[in-house]
């Protein structure tokens, strides 16, 4: 009650018009320390005894307020507004919300939320991280908290990984809603001003992660780094200025941030950039000179390519032949740094960023895939001319480098709400971090019903020719059982590579990926019919759900294979818990190969031997030398990008003590 108490004083103070919280910085060594206290208090099940008081509550009520008809429903969620302002998230004012909105479920969706789907919502109202299985219908338990706290007067942001989902969820809960009196919104990239600033002045809001921080950034760039909130006040009281009229959102009060631990963990080593085009015609000759030389380099001699770290390095001999090529070149080529960097990056851009696994080209433009998504990302851009080398590999082109105007990490933008709160399927294993950076406690949620869930295992084979081919055959044997098949791949080539040797054995498919991303609603929609054979990159991993048709639960339910293991453990779990949802029957393996790129990039000397000592064997590996390269790789790889968000973090720091004015890169 204390946490609870020290919440609403926090909203009482909190300033109108904009309001959020004052950024607050630990040392790295204080994260190090809260980091490993929250590993030794990591979440296991609890009796999670307020959340079950709350569901007798909410039951009790559950009668008379079913018999309300929509009016009196409307006026009973109206009644408990003022209540909610005075007191907060009291148990008994909480119950009644509850009660509200699940009666509102019911009367507008035919949907009723169970008691696991009670206890997610109180958590999150609470402000924790509810950790609920794949299935369990996390979208439905967000309108529990999303109510109760718009009821209560705080601008409300549901925050989801792409447009789709938003865009779905929102219409989806719409009629619940406004059934209570409140307003939706939607906020979203093609949006205009106008039409966006309407979206973040509705009740509850429908936003993804990145379309949240841009135009928090652009906020910022109207409040140019003074935020100064008593003098917005003043102006919006006397007319004076027009700074306030010009903000889009009204501040960060309460986020409820779906698949917490892609949006949190997976996408905080990337800032929120928005830069201003420069006018730089020369940039592209530089940027050829530079794709040029770096080809022209020895791999043995004059350069390392480090593939665990995604990083190119000059060697001493790499460094002095540049600087007797730089002789020759225009005098941009004089500074040592700037050029060695600039190479250096060439060489990243010819021999770790690969077409249609990191990016592809549309319309004559290249654009980044998000790796833990699937998903293109059009607004988005390499930094320190990356993007621009990249173009120029690919003849597209090439764009102006960009200087920035406002910068912010997601890790920084999100401690600053009055509240944030969270659910994902996959957050215990990131739990400590969550806690040391956000303040976020991670708490596990009961599934409804037993799941039926079954692991197959992982085969691991000698190379990828004999993983398609293990592939085909699961595939043709789940299929012939009448059973739909999910495919997951890591990348946009993969997911054709693998559709090239299914048509090869007149195996009908779907693929789903980042080409396909228009269709995605209808390729899903029809995933779960009897015999259908899919193949998807990430995009299927998240937030979406595979209707099974009746005859399909009686052969077993979803087949999902995995073919190559991600960087995080995590998403392989999202992907297998797209089978088996509430209660249905499904199974799940893994078939991948020694060459697979996650083994040659944080495994490499393991899968070398591997490799080698196996090298004609058709049938898969044995068993432990499946697991102890997952291990390996998986573990070597959370290393890594764990390091790449504590860098991202420190920048930020860095940063703000080299700027002098109030609000640091914003």
């Amino acid at each position: 009650m204390a946490t609870e108490t020290a919440f609403w004083r926090s909203v009482e103070r909190g300033p109108a018009p904009y309001a959020e919280r004052a950024d607050r910085w630990e040392s790295a060594f204080d994260r190090r320390l809260l980091a490993a206290s929250a590993w030794l208090r990591r979440p296991l099940p609890t009796a999670l005894k307020e959340e079950r008081e709350l569901v007798r509550e909410v039951e009790r009520l559950q009668p008379a307020i079913d018999a309300l008809g929509r009016e009196a429903l409307r006026g009973e969620a109206e009644a408990l507004r003022p209540a909610l302002l005075r007191q907060g998230f009291a148990l008994p004012l909480v119950a009644r919300s509850f009660a509200l909105v699940r009666a509102a479920a019911w009367h507008e969706l035919g949907l009723r939320h169970f008691p696991v789907q009670m206890m997610g919502g109180h958590a999150m109202l609470m402000g924790l991280l509810a950790e609920m299985d794949t299935g369990e219908g996390k979208t439905l338990t967000a309108s529990l908290p999303a109510a109760t706290a718009a009821l209560a007067g705080q601008p409300v942001h549901v925050i989801t990984v792409n447009d789709y989902l938003a865009a779905r969820d929102a219409a989806m809960l719409r009629p619940v809603y406004e059934a209570l009196g409140l307003s939706v919104g939607v906020a979203q990239e093609d949006q205009e001003p106008d039409e966006r600033r309407a979206a973040w002045l509705a009740d509850i809001t429908y936003c993804t992660n990145k379309d949240l921080g841009f135009d928090y950034l652009r906020d910022g760039l109207v409040l140019a780094g003074n935020r100064g909130r008593g003098r917005l006040l003043v102006q919006q009281m006397f007319g004076l200025g027009d700074r306030a009229e010009r903000l889009l959102l009204r501040g960060l009060a309460f986020a409820i941030i779906d698949e917490a631990d892609s949006v949190l963990v997976d996408e905080a080593r990337t800032p929120l950039v928005i830069s201003a085009g420069g006018d730089d015609v020369a940039q592209a000759e530089l940027h050829a000179t530079a794709l040029a030389i770096a080809q022209a380099l020895d791999a043995a001699e004059d350069f390392r390519i480090e593939r665990q770290d995604r990083a190119a390095h000059l060697t001493p001999q790499g460094r002095k032949r540049l600087q007797e090529l730089a002789h020759r070149l225009p005098p941009a080529w004089r500074s040592e740094l700037a050029r060695e960097e600039l190479v250096q990056q060439a060489l990243a851009a010819l021999h770790l960023f690969v077409l249609d696994v990191h990016y592809l080209v549309r319309d004559g433009k290249v654009m980044i895939i998000d790796e833990y998504t699937g998903r293109v990302m059009p607004d988005r851009s390499w930094e320190r001319g990356l993007q621009q080398l990249v173009e120029a590999k690919e003849g597209c082109t090439v764009s102006a480098r960009r200087g920035t105007l406002a910068r912010i990490t997601y890790q920084r933008l999100f401690r600053r709400y009055l509240r944030v709160s969270g659910m994902s399927g996959t957050a215990r294993e990131v739990g400590p971090e969550l806690e040391a950076v956000y303040g976020l406690k991670v708490t596990r949620i009961p599934t409804h019903r037993v799941t039926q869930r079954r692991d197959l295992g992982t085969r691991l084979y000698a190379d990828r020719t004999r993983k398609w081919q293990a592939v085909a055959g699961a595939v043709q044997e789940q299929r012939a059982a009448g059973r739909p098949v999910l495919v997951g791949t890591r990348s946009v080539a993969a997911s054709e590579e693998l559709a090239e040797v299914l048509s090869a054995l007149g195996i009908e498919h779907m693929v789903l990926n980042a080409r396909q991303d228009s269709a995605e609603a209808a390729i899903v929609a029809e995933a779960g019919g009897t015999g259908r054979v899919t193949i998807a990159t990430n995009m299927a991993g998240r937030g979406t759900d595979i209707r099974l048709a009746q005859e399909v639960v009686a052969r077993g339910g979803l087949h999902v294979i995995l073919t190559e293991f991600h960087e995080s453990a995590r998403i392989d779990r999202q992907l297998f818990g797209r089978c088996a949802r509430q209660g249905d029957p499904g199974s799940h393996e893994a078939i991948v190969s020694v060459d697979d790129a996650i083994f040659a990039r944080h495994s490499p000397g393991l899968a070398r031997i591997l490799a080698a000592r196996y090298a004609t064997r058709e049938q898969a590996l044995p068993g432990w030398a499946a697991r102890i390269l997952q291990a390996r790789a998986q573990q070597a790889a959370e290393a890594a990008n764990g390091a790449d968000r504590r860098s991202t973090l420190e920048q930020d720091r860095r940063l703000d003590r080299a700027l002098a004015f109030a609000g640091g890169t914003e």
